[in-house]
């Protein structure tokens, strides 16, 4: 009997202590592979640091430094959604530095209510700055609203209608040097506004939901600004005139001028006072997807684009950049605005205030990624977008 417990125990003995071999194994693989997992994780986890840690740095030796950042976002208008943007930095002449590089951006957006955006934008500096190609090109699908044409009609905060407006543009100029920082040039655009689903198609007066323009015309412009996307100095100013003829299948036969002048200058260590004032004046038959509109994300920030809208708009702000630590910045700003159908009709108690606060984060070198907070009479709104408002 006691043979036999110690011949069991002993056969116990060495069981446990195969398996505890074998138990080692598993631990110790277990193990390598947990560290493994977890090395794979850290380095993924250093490598985006990395990647944004270095996204600012100049890459001389680049010819197209490319970057790319995304990210969910919430708007007063749009909701929660998820937004990408990306930006590129290239030189048409690698080796000629003394020339600002040119920029590229892409965008792309996608929201809760709907809202989808796909969109490109740009300026290309050729050799020894002879001439220069600025485009914008985009398409939206929105569900929006509408209120009508006249600061009367967008006063009446409750009276609109809905609908879902789908739009794309495509807008090019190309321009040649004639001066010192002084450029002429050719414009061209197309705009297609397609209306659907109007709740009530009365608020359009008779004119068409589907409307597509073709325009072309001729500008004049003088740049000093050192760095386009973010300027720290220089003036900017800019006269377009733009025709829009029936010849060129156009339903509505109108005439549009386009003053923009801006301004920017530095106050202080890491501080920039930015100042802009523009004026849209259309005439003749303007169709109600190509009257001006004020608000959106880079004039008038803090209402809604399109709630007031008419054939002229006359609007300016000033805003204080202040870069705070590394890469990391503010923005402050003021402004104010205003609608009229016509200069014997404009009035002074119709314009409308603006003013607000936004972060700024360097995302490539002077390129920053901004998140702004705009307010207005009575409404406010949310932007996330890539470079400065102006």
């Amino acid at each position: 009997m006691l043979s036999r417990i110690l011949y069991i125990n002993l056969f116990l003995f060495f069981f446990s202590m195969n398996n505890y071999g074998q138990y080692k194994d598993v631990i110790r693989d277990t193990l390598i592979i947990q560290k493994q997992d977890s090395i794979k994780k850290n380095n993924i986890f250093r490598r985006i640091y990395k990647y944004f840690q270095e996204a600012n740095k100049p890459k001389e030796e680049k010819k197209f430094d490319f970057s790319i950042i995304g990210g969910p976002h919430f708007a007063s208008d749009t909701k929660l959604g998820l937004g990408l943007v990306a930006s590129g930095l290239y030189r048409v002449d690698h080796t000629d530095k003394s020339l600002s590089p040119s920029n590229v951006s892409f965008y792309g957006d996608v929201t809760t209510t709907g809202y989808y955006l796909l969109g490109v934008n740009g300026n290309t500096l050729f050799p020894k700055e002879k001439y220069r190609l600025d485009f914008d090109l985009y398409f939206f699908s929105f569900p929006s609203k509408y209120w009508g044409i006249g600061y009367k009609n967008g006063s009446q905060e409750a009276h609109y209608t809905t609908y879902d407006r789908k739009e794309v543009q495509w807008k090019i100029n190309f321009l040649t040097k004639i001066a010192p920082n002084t450029f002429v040039g050719i414009t061209g655009l197309y705009r297609h506004v397609n209306g659907k689903h109007f709740k009530d198609i009365a608020f359009l007066e008779g004119e068409k939901s589907n409307i597509s323009t073709f325009g072309g015309g001729i500008l004049i412009s003088y740049d000093s600004r050192d760095f386009i996307p973010n300027p720290y100095t220089g003036i900017y100013a800019k006269v377009e005139q733009t025709f829009y003829p029936s010849f060129l299948g156009n339903k509505y036969s109108f005439r549009r001028t386009d003053i923009i002048l801006r301004h920017y200058s530095p106050l202080w260590k890491g501080a920039i006072l930015a100042s802009d004032l523009e004026g849209i004046l259309n005439y003749g038959d303007t169709p109600w997807s190509m009257v001006a509109q004020l608000g959106g994300a880079y004039q008038m920030r803090g209402y809604y684009e399109g709630q007031y809208r008419d054939e002229n708009l006359i609007q300016t702000q000033f805003e204080l950049r202040q870069k705070i630590y590394n890469r990391h910045g503010i923005a402050v700003w003021v402004g104010a605005g205003n609608v009229f159908p016509k200069f014997s009709r404009f009035k002074w108690d119709e314009t409308l205030p603006s003013y607000g606060i936004g972060y700024r984060w360097e995302f490539k070198k002077r390129v920053n990624i901004r998140l702004d907070y705009g307010f207005g009479k009575k409404q406010s709104a949310f932007y996330f977008n890539i470079n400065e408002a102006f």
